[in-house]
């Protein structure tokens, strides 16, 4: 059983919260706005026979913010256990 949530358990779970969206909305924030702007360099690399900015604007970057998603969701729901916030049961 989790420990109640006192005012301390619920400043922890908010920081951690703050700092994993924060990391995840600066990887979004490279995907969609740093590669583009750096497109002409990149496209010096090629991945998958293509030049790597045309990549990651056609596909790699919805493939990321799939990712994104997933692991915010995996890691929300095992945050909401460790501290006894779940919406299930």
């Amino acid at each position: 059983m989790n420990a109640p949530v006192t005012e301390e358990r619920r400043k922890e779970y908010w920081r951690r919260t703050l700092r994993i969206t924060a990391i995840l909305l600066s990887i979004w924030f490279v995907v969609t706005y740093v590669v583009i702007w750096f497109a002409v360099p990149l496209n010096q690399f090629t991945f998958l026979g293509f030049p790597f900015a045309f990549y990651m604007g056609a596909q790699g970057s919805l493939i990321v913010y799939v990712v994104l998603i997933v692991f915010y969701a995996w890691y929300m729901n095992r945050l909401d256990n460790e501290f006894g916030v779940s919406e299930e049961g």
